[in-house]
């Protein structure tokens, strides 16, 4: 299973080379890729797979076992049937891009590698079991459809439906992957399976994190409110949207509410959600498909409509909801993909897809009307199709109530009856749109399509009637899956003939409805999807994107104001706010304090006060800056006291070449801080109380984590019990940072190196620029009575206030002119 996994991603990595060099055969190396991975999963794990309804092959994967992390992949019914979609109807699509994309195509190495690492990511979101790696995968095909709705990001159009794409499935994401760690944690196990088998108690936990994993289903299967996303993704080439958003990607949240359904499915925070956004989906997206004339848009609604009725048959529970679902899965992806392909090969061959616009193709094409045809009478619930055989045990499934109890089934059927009824509409002005002959426009007379490009249209068409004959071999897999429930009664099975029942007569009156709704559709359009604004989704969501660019705007403009103390404000508050909710949440008993060690102490820490304070009533820079030595001397002379003479050594160090740099910078300073701006009294507060916040969060900090050392931790211990045999040293500290933690020092020194290398570019780049005319060169004779550490921070401060820094350093340069108004008769310049 994982070499299938990885083998999509090795072909995705080489088919840019293949395309160079081939140019559409990629194509073709991507679906044989597919078809092999379809035939050796059916093949090798027919056992497990077609066993009884527990029995699944498993394989784990150990990549971090010190710390139990595992990849667990699981094969079952459930997973083998979403397989024949992924990789049967993945192949397809790639032998029909082959055919569908032109002669030279610049994209081709793109979309093909792109095509089959989605294959290859759904391929795995389907097959592992474990919370982490479901979560990686449906990210990955996340990401890749982004990519392929964008496509080369040339158009406008294209990038901000990939966008809105991105935003609304990745929130959606992150959402689930919470709900899944919350479950994970309530059932103590990683485990998808043993989740679902042993599910935690019901509870308020509980119900969160099935909502949670809910949003994220709903997302990605594109339910309401999060339904906008799909009809807009059809800019996608017509190969991707046949594959992404109607046979792979948009199941992705149907698995997923089909995976965990069989242990949650009786919580109201499960079912009410599924059944009721599901439902509404199912109506609204039938009615808007019924307003398009784009043939491709027109499907994208009907994906919308066919998901939220997948979603009310696998997430209510229930043995015959499930064993519809299962089989409707199968269904949809066999006649959504079909009607995809064809709308592909007449928007290739006739130019247009707009139903407005064409006129005589069915006469003109027998054999893809007829393949068309068939697909919509599939999605219509015709008979002998399999569309017909899952419609009508859907039906079967809410007659009497089924898993939700009579008066919720009641309400569940009538819902079903009525987006059923509308499918048959749509999918009516699908076909006589496409086909159909209209008066008023002169018959198209384009060129036939090829054999190779309606044979990939052929099996999945012909498949759809295949399967309604012949019923008991999808029973194969969705029956196993749907073992999981307990029969209602009799056990149900998959037929195309039960007699004469009360689901037939819902399934004519159904037909004959939609017939009557297509024929009326003129109405129809005129009032459909006029939703007040604000119950229609994508301007909610427009709003709230809008939102947080304004609050981005807003913020950026607070905080990003050019100004050093600003930024070293807003850290210092973050530093101090953040650890003090964990402080007056976590801390327990109190800590022994003592006044002090040695005599020693007390002195040190007043000269260190003494420099602390010193350093903020300076008026002159060289003064603050050897009275901030003074501070970190008194540290290091603490070091000395406390028997830290290593780390006072390395204090002393640092502390003298701090000082000769500084020293060396002033140079190019003047010499005192600014004296003719002073700032206003609530500016010297907001300062004093910002950093009187921060010593007191640091000083509680240092006390508190000191005092609730229990002895040395095993770190500590093992550290000191192996520093002398196996580092060869006795000082504990130094065999750390030289031996045990030697990779950690080494990154720190090369982030060091390579900062040194930037700022010395840096400068070497200011001396080679050449000096205009009128320019002071004179370094020593240029002043600047301003100083960016006296900066408010404030947005609409002055030039001085905003940006002290780099007027300072440009000066410092030479390269502002002398006539700078900024500036003052340079005496104070001389003098330092």
């Amino acid at each position: 299973m994982l070499v299938a996994i990885l083998a999509h991603f090795a072909v995705a990595a080489v088919l840019p080379a293949v395309a160079r060099r081939w140019g559409r055969a990629a194509f073709v190396v991507g679906g044989l890729l597919s078809a092999a991975t379809l035939a050796t999963l059916l093949l090798f794990f027919s056992e497990g797979a077609f066993g009884d309804a527990d029995a699944a092959v498993e394989q784990t994967i150990a990549w971090a076992p010190s710390i139990d992390l595992e990849i667990t992949l699981r094969i079952d019914s459930l997973s083998v049937l979403m397989s024949l979609l992924v990789s049967g109807i993945g192949a397809l699509i790639l032998f029909y891009y082959a055919s569908y994309a032109k002669s030279g195509d610049r994209n081709v190495g793109r979309n093909s590698s792109l095509l089959v690492a989605f294959a290859g990511a759904m391929l795995g979101l389907v097959l592992v079991d474990d919370i982490f790696s479901l979560y990686l995968f449906w990210e990955l095909t996340t990401v890749a459809s982004f990519l392929l709705v964008g496509g080369d990001g040339t158009t406008r159009r294209s990038r901000r439906s990939a966008t809105q794409a991105l935003l609304v499935t990745i929130v959606g994401g992150l959402s689930m992957l919470l709900g899944l760690i919350l479950l994970a944690t309530a059932s103590g196990t990683v485990r998808v399976s043993e989740i679902v088998a042993d599910p935690p108690p019901a509870g308020p936990l509980v119900s969160v994190a099935v909502v949670l994993v809910l949003v994220g289903a709903f997302t990605k299967s594109a339910q309401f409110p999060f339904h906008f996303w799909l009809p807009a993704a059809m800019v996608a080439p017509t190969p991707v949207s046949a594959y992404l958003h109607a046979a792979a990607m948009v199941k992705a949240g149907v698995y997923l509410v089909a995976r965990f359904a069989p242990g949650f499915s009786g919580l109201p925070a499960w079912w009410i959600p599924v059944v009721v956004l599901g439902l509404w989906t199912m109506i609204l997206g039938a009615v808007r498909a019924l307003r398009q004339n784009d043939l491709k848009t027109l499907l994208a609604f009907g994906t919308v409509s066919q998901l939220g009725f997948l979603m009310v048959l696998v997430g209510s529970g229930g043995f015959v909801s499930a064993l519809a679902g299962a089989a409707l899965i199968l269904a949809h992806g066999l006649f959504k993909s079909t009607l995809f392909l064809v709308t592909g090969i007449i928007d290739k061959r006739a130019g247009t897809r707009d139903v407005r616009h064409l006129s005589g193709l069915g006469r003109r094409w027998p054999l893809l009307a007829g393949l068309a045809a068939l697909a919509t009478a599939s999605m219509a619930g015709v008979p002998p199709l399999l569309g017909f055989v899952g419609k009508e045990a859907a039906l079967e499934a809410f007659l009497h109530g089924g898993a939700l109890g009579p008066v919720a089934g009641q309400v569940v059927l009538v819902g079903l009856v009525v987006g059923s009824a509308l499918t048959a509409a749509y999918s009516l002005r699908f076909l006589v749109g496409a086909f159909g002959t209209r008066p008023e426009v002169e018959p198209m007379r384009p060129e036939r399509p090829g054999a190779l490009f309606v044979a990939p249209v052929l099996v999945p068409a012909v498949a759809g009637l295949v399967l309604g004959l012949v019923p008991s071999w999808v029973e194969v897999l969705a029956g196993r899956y749907a073992d999981v429930y307990p029969t209602e009664g009799a056990r149900y099975h998959l037929a195309l003939w039960h007699g004469f029942s009360a689901p037939l007569l819902l399934s004519a009156i159904i037909l004959i409805a939609g017939y009557a709704a297509y024929r009326t559709s003129r109405v129809l359009r005129r009032f459909a999807g006029r939703l007040p604004t604000a119950m229609q989704a994508e301007p909610v969501y427009l709003a709230t994107v809008g939102a947080l660019d304004r609050s981005a705007r807003w913020l950026t403009g607070r905080l990003q104001v050019g100004s050093l103390p600003a930024y070293l404000g807003v850290i210092v508050v973050a530093m101090a706010l953040v650890p003090s909710f964990g402080l007056l949440a976590g801390v327990e008993g109190t800590t022994d304090l003592r006044f002090a060690d040695s005599w020693m102490q007390p002195v040190l820490v007043l000269l260190l006060l003494s420099g602390a304070v010193a350093a903020v009533l300076a008026r002159r820079r060289l003064t603050a800056v050897l009275v901030t030595g003074l501070v970190g001397y008194s540290i290091g002379a603490l070091f000395v006291v406390e028997g830290g003479v290593d780390l006072a050594l390395t204090q002393f160090l640092i502390e003298s070449l701090t000082l000769v740099v500084f020293v060396l910078v002033l140079r190019r300073f003047p010499s005192a801080f600014g004296k003719d701006r002073p700032r206003p009294r609530r500016v010297r507060l907001t300062k004093a109380a910002i950093a009187a916040a921060g010593g007191v969060v640091v000083a509680a900090l240092a006390v508190l984590v000191s005092g609730s050392r229990d002895g040395l931790p095993q770190t500590s211990h093992e550290y000191i019990a192996r520093a002398e045999p196996e580092a060869g040293a006795t000082n504990v500290v130094n065999a750390i940072i030289v031996d045990f933690r030697a990779f950690d020092t080494l990154g720190e020194t090369t982030v060091l190196a390579v900062a040194a290398i930037g700022a010395a570019s840096l400068i070497l780049a200011a001396h080679r620029e050449p000096r205009k005319p009128g320019y002071d060169t004179d370094d020593t004779d240029d002043t600047d009575d301003t100083d960016d550490t006296d900066d408010t921070g404030e947005p609409g401060a002055d030039e001085e206030d905003t940006g002290g820094t780099r007027v300072a350093e440009s000066r410092a340069a030479g390269r502002l002119p002398r006539d700078d108004p900024s500036g003052d008769s340079g005496q104070e310049g001389a003098s330092s």
